[in-house]
């Protein structure tokens, strides 16, 4: 078992500081990510958690359906994130740049 854990369901009221104390009684946490909207900044009602070790993670399971700041939390092993093919994208319009035809007046 790798030592990042993923944790759904969570308040959006809850805090680092909250979550760290949760899990820090069944081992030691390294770091506490509550993932967040790029945009507007409020959480998004999830989190990743890191223990200091593969043993740590595997105590922190028994936090699944644990009630916290009045939600169930669904607590599970964190999955690697999936790869993203990059380019692409776009397409099937015309070119609005320097073109060799001559330009029309008018309506296209």
């Amino acid at each position: 078992m790798q030592t990042k854990l993923f944790v759904g369901n969570l308040s959006y009221n809850a805090t680092d500081t909250d979550l760290k104390a949760l899990f820090e009684k069944h081992g030691v946490v390294r770091t506490v990510d509550i993932v967040k909207d790029r945009y507007t900044g409020q959480p998004r009602g999830f989190a990743f958690v890191e223990m200091a070790s593969a043993d740590d993670a595997q105590k922190c399971l028994v936090l699944n359906g644990t009630e916290f700041l009045g939600r169930n939390l669904s607590v599970s092993e964190a999955r690697p994130p999936k790869q993203r093919e990059w380019g692409g994208g776009g397409g099937g319009g015309r070119s609005r740049g320097n073109s060799d035809r001559p330009r029309r007046h008018g309506n296209w």
